[in-house]
Formats: C-alpha cells, sequence, structure tokens
C-alpha cells in the first residue's frame, strides 16, 4: 500500500513538534521504510515527530486492530522522510 494523507492527524503540539496518529492496512515494517511518507507529508514532519500507527484491516472503515507502535521521524531532507522502527503497542484482548 502507500502512505495516505487523509489518515494522518496531529494530535497535540509542544516545543516545536508535533505527536500524530496514522491509521492503515500497511505493517509497522512498511511504514518504518525511508521514503513511505511522501507528498505533503514532507512539509508536514519534522525530525523529532512521533508517529502513533494503528494498523487496521482497513483504514477506511477499521474492524480490527492488527498492530500498534510508535515511530520518531529521525530523517526530513526535504524529499525523503524516514521513522524509526516501530515501538510495538500490546494490541492483545485477553477477554
Amino acid at each position: 500500500m502507500a502512505f495516505d494523507k487523509a489518515h494522518l492527524t496531529p494530535l497535540g503540539y509542544g516545543d516545536g513538534q508535533t505527536y500524530w496518529y496514522y491509521k492503515t492496512a500497511d505493517a509497522p515494517t512498511v511504514v518504518d521504510s525511508a521514503g513511505y511518507f511522501t507528498g505533503e507529508a514532507v512539509g508536514m514532519l519534522k525530525v523529532g515527530d512521533v508517529i502513533l500507527v494503528v494498523q487496521v484491516d482497513d483504514a477506511a472503515k477499521p474492524a480490527s486492530v492488527t498492530a500498534a507502535g510508535h515511530h520518531v521521524v529521525n530523517q526530513n531532507d526535504g524529499t525523503t522522510v524516514d521513522v524509526t522502527d516501530a515501538a510495538a503497542l500490546s494490541v492483545a484482548d485477553a477477554d
């Protein structure tokens, strides 16, 4: 799949940084590939920003969550954005 700006939302700001929410059907290993965040994201994401990425079955109408984690923007050269590997969050539900 590919980055979809419609699913990238700022959650908070502070000290020049932004905390983002992004939902996608893409796996965390796809999202953390250099160049995944393209187009308008290059002008939006700054080095040091944190992105909470939630992997769902369908980003337009999610019915289930597969994975979640935080990525940190570690490079933005004005053309390519790169983020760290995900710091995974548990999506287990034991009930």
